[in-house]
């Protein structure tokens, strides 16, 4: 259903962004299209949250994107809520710069969720969250809890349950503030590797040049727009 000859990954049209109606939009107008296998940095004063692609410019879809847009070849604007909520879980993976981690839930429980919530079988799902831990340096810690840890290894829980479904599309906001050097280097080389390996795409929103500079093109947002 919905489905639509696309190559693109995600395709964004007229997106908007204002505070208020009657407040001055702080950017207009602005397209992206990203296709398999690109991996894009967006560097600049705006922050990811206030490009979220929910924040369309025309009738706002709180569940998911704009109407108007595409996402791995479905055109939105066939689907409602639920279906667009159910194709963001399949397809869209999310690492969110406050982490969002669940407290109540282990390591692995956190990571594993994802794969649950898809109805993926226990014996895989223990699997893939097992490689994912191991793949961000907390596999040790599976079993405790986000209360025990530091915000650097809660960062990599964030960054291990946005991967381990292998998502299309990977959104990540500051995915390494809390990491030194080492540890970034590695977590952004994991980044672009699952990216590349899923044969799908991501848009890494920072404002580390070194961070952006791992990204196969970097652009800019501001009240100009979107541009190199």
């Amino acid at each position: 259903m919905g489905q639509v000859a696309d190559p693109a990954i995600l395709r964004l049209e007229h997106l908007s962004k204002r505070y208020s109606p009657d407040r001055p939009a702080i950017f207009e107008g602005v397209d992206l299209e990203l296709r398999q296998g690109e991996y894009l940095a967006g560097n600049g004063r705006i922050r990811s949250r206030q490009i979220h692609p929910a924040q369309s410019a025309r009738r706002p879809r709180p569940a998911g994107f704009g109407p108007c847009d595409s996402l791995d070849g479905t055109d939105l604007s066939t689907l409602d809520d639920d279906a667009v909520t159910l194709l963001r879980r399949r397809a869209v993976g999310f690492v969110f710069q406050a982490f969002h981690v669940l407290p109540y839930l282990s390591v692995d429980q956190n990571v594993a969720l994802p794969l649950e919530l898809l109805g993926i079988a226990a014996a895989e799902r223990d699997r893939r969250t097992s490689e994912m831990l191991a793949a961000v340096g907390i596999a040790p810690l599976a079993e405790r809890y986000p209360k025990e840890l530091s915000g650097g290894e809660v960062q990599r829980i964030a960054i291990a349950r946005a991967l381990v479904h292998r998502p299309r599309l990977l959104l990540a906001d500051e995915p390494t503030g809390n990491l030194d050097s080492r540890s970034a280097a590695l977590i952004l080389a994991l980044l672009r590797e699952q990216i590349k390996a899923n044969a799908g795409a991501g848009i890494l929103i920072t404002h580390s040049r070194t961070a952006a500079d791992t990204a196969d093109r970097i652009l800019v947002l501001d009240a100009a727009g979107l541009h190199p």
